[in-house]
């Protein structure tokens, strides 16, 4: 085993608020290397509510190895109207020499949830340097956590959170990244967020946040979906692993044999245990990313938060 490609617990710590989460890894075609955008909390800011969680920008960290990560700041220009305003959790999909980023988006920075939330459309040919194209018109006035695959050569699939509707996993579907068809609802089980498609070993796979854990889903053809053994829903006993597992991505490498997950933990606090008027301080509101190795088993994925082992990519 290689002891340099094994990961650090936490992975990575945002170090201006402490505040990672909702991690997207993408490779950088133009850095040659990995990135890491996450929404930028700011948890170790004074806090109205979850004003911390809102006026975030989009945080960025590179890696050679998905192993050692550098901070490098956050993403420039984003912003597409005056104000000071919240961008959640970012999705980037490359696709013809064209980075396509997905982001959630609250105007100003509220103090409750009460308020409504769009995903934004942006393109780049290098990743500092994002356009806004759109805000899309999805299945209501209230939805985040894009997630973006092609399906098959040609036609993109997009699923999300819908927050009227239950906090569902709604569908849309594209020819051009630009233009998109709300489907309808897909995953209607519970209620979540953070949907997350990916492919390992031919098999299709969502993940969802549940906020007890992270829900498993496999389908034949990316529509109708089998909910499986759930996964990163006990503690582990890392250095700040002990709370379940929140909104994460996953990495597969190009034979589809390896896999790994990239997701975020509060390590002091656990929502389940809290009353709903609760507001976090620092210690409650400070957030680590970790990652842990993906098997299949015969109920779908296995994931043991506690493994060592090389984080490599064949």
């Amino acid at each position: 085993m290689n002891t340099n490609l094994i990961p650090p617990a936490p992975l990575f710590r945002d170090p201006i608020y402490d505040g990672a989460t909702d991690p997207t890894i993408i490779y950088n075609h133009e850095e040659d290397c990995y990135w890491m955008l996450y929404t930028q909390r700011r948890s170790s800011a004074v806090n109205i509510g979850v004003s911390h969680i809102h006026g975030t920008l989009i945080g960025v960290a590179s890696s050679k190895d998905l192993v050692h990560w550098i901070y490098r700041g956050t993403l420039p220009n984003l912003e597409f109207e005056p104000g000071t305003n919240t961008f959640w959790a970012p999705e980037v999909i490359y696709v013809d020499g064209t980075y396509h980023m997905y982001v959630s988006y609250v105007r100003g920075i509220p103090t409750n949830w009460n308020h409504e939330r769009y995903i934004l459309h942006y393109t780049a040919t290098h990743l500092w340097e994002f356009t806004f194209e759109s805000m899309l018109n999805l299945s209501s006035d209230r939805v985040i956590d894009a997630c973006v695959s092609e399906i098959e050569p040609g036609t993109f699939k997009m699923w999300y959170k819908d927050e009227v509707h239950n906090s569902y996993t709604y569908s849309a579907i594209s020819k051009n990244l630009y233009d998109w068809d709300v489907i309808g609802p897909e995953i209607t089980d519970v209620s979540h967020e953070g949907p997350n498609v990916f492919t390992l070993c031919d098999r299709h796979f969502m993940i969802t946040d549940f906020w007890n854990g992270l829900g498993v889903y496999e389908s034949n053809d990316f529509t109708n979906w089998i909910r499986k053994a759930d996964i990163l829903n006990t503690p582990g006993m890392r250095k700040d692993d002990g709370q379940i597992a929140h909104h994460a991505d996953v990495v597969v490498s190009s034979n589809q044999k390896e896999a790994y997950i990239f997701y975020f933990v509060h390590p002091e606090y656990n929502p389940l245990q809290m009353p709903k008027d609760f507001e976090m301080t620092y210690k409650e509101a400070r957030t680590v990313i970790q990652v842990a190795q993906i098997t299949l088993g015969a109920d779908g994925l296995i994931c043991n938060r506690d493994k060592i082992f090389s984080l490599t990519l064949s």
